[in-house]
């Protein structure tokens, strides 16, 4: 044989058995970009200058190629390009939950014939259910719940042997359910949608009435249907009998009683109006005296003249005249400390100080009022505490005598009939929440496991104490910006035993996402409605979320129950802050038992949660596990964080 001919063969031979993983991974990794340029943005903190995308976050790789994709409540908004996600034709995996995506899913998801699992709910994805996925023959778990699909259910369900979870609910799908081949075993789910007819006796048996609730169907397990396979009118008509008809005076009384109800709502909602009418001048007479001190660029005294900012990092601004005129006639009264106070100063020197505005909270407005001599509190003035002197005395008196180094303490109040003011430490470097969400530069500090860790153990060992006071004392607004910092990053716990001089009308809503379910007046909270708020706050630590994140909000998804959904499903490690995942890869274990501490503190049912006592116990194991790790050169950390894990464990 001729020698050229030989050695063509054996070239052929040798690059047919050369593996094609590089060049497939990058055609995946080009995939990828072109995703995150459509959808990502910077949701998507990919690291690009990597050749693979095998490290990146939500994705997993075999054999040289991406078979898993998991982006879960990423922020993803837009339209699914063609030309990226169906170029990864060796997916198994595919979850886009929790985003914003919109649109029909693109053609080409027709190549990813190996897909197992595809998880899309709680996006906006519309259309008709597309044909492809009767292609997907070892399809297993399918959800397209909580989107716009629209038209009827395909009857190609039929076609895909494996298929064991099937959930379409809360869409926009009509028509009536064809037979499809499931037997008990399958999930199954289309309610609340737009469906009508009856339901196939081959999905009835061993489902609950849940599963075709919010239609327009009929038969078992929901109510048997009428002749013309409608559901069956639930008048007493439909029996032959006629409908009783009411006397006229009962009409009569009901018009009479209608019209006494309206005039009542009516004089109630006109009293209302004048009172936040007369509430909305008073502020605006504030913010007409703070915009003029701002635009002045000046700092009056504290009790000179100002106004009011909910901005945590808001500019300097004085406390306005008219909220404190009461306190500057009332010369007789003075600051009432708790103890021998470590600063001497009184009254008139607080109201000469300039105030600087901290934020807004639910219980008043906090400003750092520095004094001539140049020290430095922290100054609350209560709203909503109506009551007398006597009461008021007696509530704080007890939270004053509070004394443990993990809360902030109470140092001196103030009290007149329109006027209450506490004074606190200041801290200087301010609140956990400003620390998680305040800096997303790129001149962010990383918030490390070490202080993370740290600060959960100082803010449980605070709550700890408080509850130890009494079997009836709970903090009642535990949230990460009453979470106070030390200038070593120490934890105070801020604002105990506020709760009880709130109102409960409107208290409830400025503490919505850390709330306990059974709290309905926000100052009577027990001890375990505090364990659950302590436990969202853990989350808050543990995913950088925030718990009124508005991705998760807006279909009525609080973060207790998204983490819950993402460890339930898939891979737990997608609830971490990415700043934990980019800088500590050995610690896992650690943070998985503080998020499972976490979501056992946040259960639904009160009996089910953990004492206070027993989740600080199990946070200190961790963190002694930690610093083991990290004497043993497992983490590299910074000197703060080590020396006050150090601190809170020995």
């Amino acid at each position: 044989m001729d020698p050229r001919v030989i050695f063509s063969i054996v070239l052929f031979l040798s690059l047919s058995f050369l593996p094609a993983g590089k060049t497939d991974l990058a055609a995946d990794r080009a995939a990828l970009l072109s995703l995150r340029s459509a959808v990502g943005g910077r949701s998507l903190l990919w690291n690009t200058s990597q050749t693979s995308p095998c490290s990146w976050t939500g994705v997993t790789c075999e054999a040289g190629q991406v078979v898993e994709l998991r982006l879960p409540g990423m922020g993803l908004a837009g339209q699914v390009p063609v030309g990226s996600i169906g170029k990864l034709t060796r997916l198994r995996t595919l979850s886009l939950r929790f985003n914003a995506l919109s649109g029909p899913l693109p053609a080409d998801f027709a190549s990813i014939t190996g897909l197992r699992n595809l998880y899309l709910q709680h996006n906006s994805f519309s259309g008709p259910i597309p044909d492809f996925i009767f292609s997907f023959r070892d399809l297993v778990r399918l959800n397209l719940a909580f989107n716009s699909f629209s038209g009827e259910i395909p009857v190609s369900f039929n076609n895909l042997p494996r298929l064991a979870t099937l959930f379409v609910e809360n869409n926009k799908l009509n028509g009536s359910i064809p037979e499809l081949n499931f037997n008990s075993s399958v999930q199954f789910n289309v309610s609340n949608n737009l469906l009508n007819g009856s339901i196939p006796s081959s999905l009835s048996a061993g489902r609950p009435a849940s599963a075709f609730s919010g239609n327009f169907l009929c038969g078992a397990p929901l109510s048997s249907c009428g002749g013309d396979g409608g559901v069956t009118p639930t008048d007493e008509s439909q029996n032959g009998k006629k409908k009783k008809k009411l006397s006229g005076g009962a009409i009569a009384g009901i018009i009479i009683g209608s019209v006494l109800g309206l005039l009542l709502i009516i004089l109630l909602l006109l009293f209302l109006c004048r009172r936040k009418k007369n509430e909305k001048t008073r502020e605006a007479e504030i913010e007409t005296v703070a915009k003029r001190e701002v635009e002045t660029q000046t700092v009056k005294p504290i009790g000179e003249g100002g106004g009011d900012n909910s901005t945590a990092a808001a500019a300097a601004a004085a406390i306005p005249v008219s909220a404190l005129a009461t306190t500057n006639k009332s010369k007789s009264k003075s600051l009432i400390f708790f103890g021998e106070p470590d600063s001497k100063f009184d009254l008139e020197d607080l109201l000469k100080a300039s105030a600087e505005v901290l934020g807004k909270g639910t219980f008043g407005t906090a400003y750092k009022a520095v004094m001539e001599m140049g020290i430095a509190v922290a100054v609350k003035r209560l709203k909503d505490a109506t009551m007398g002197e006597k009461e008021f005395k007696e509530k704080i008196e007890f939270i004053g005598a509070m004394n443990n180094e993990n809360l902030v303490p109470l140092r001196a109040y103030y009290f007149s009939r329109d006027e209450k003011l506490l004074v606190y430490d200041y801290m200087p470097m301010g609140s956990l929440s400003a620390l998680l969400h305040g800096n997303k530069g790129g001149g962010r500090t990383p918030l490390n496991w070490e202080t993370r860790s740290a600060i959960a153990l100082g803010a449980s060992r605070g709550i700890t104490y408080l509850h130890s006071q009494g079997s009836t004392v709970s903090h009642g607004s535990i949230k990460s910006s009453n979470i106070l910092l030390s200038q070593k990053y120490e934890a105070r716990v801020s604002d105990f035993g506020l709760a009880q001089f709130g109102g409960p009308a409107t208290a409830p809503n400025r503490v919505a996402g850390y709330r306990a379910p059974e709290v309905t007046d926000q100052r009577k909270v027990s001890q375990k409605a505090d364990v659950y708020s302590f436990g969202v706050l853990l989350l808050e630590l543990l995913t950088g979320k925030a718990p009124t994140h508005a991705l998760m909000n807006e279909d009525g998804v609080d973060l207790p129950r998204w983490v819950q959904s993402v460890v339930r499903e898939e891979w737990t490690a997608e609830v971490f802050d990415q700043e934990l995942l980019r800088y500590h890869e050995d610690i896992e274990e650690e943070m998985v038992k503080l998020l499972q501490l976490a979501i056992d503190c946040a259960a639904q049912y009160p009996d089910k949660r953990p004492s206070i006592a027993e989740v600080t116990a199990q946070i200190e194991d961790i963190c002694r596990s930690s610093l083991q790790r990290q004497h043993s050169g497992g983490v590299d950390s910074g000197p703060v964080a080590e020396s006050s894990v150090a601190n809170s464990v020995n």
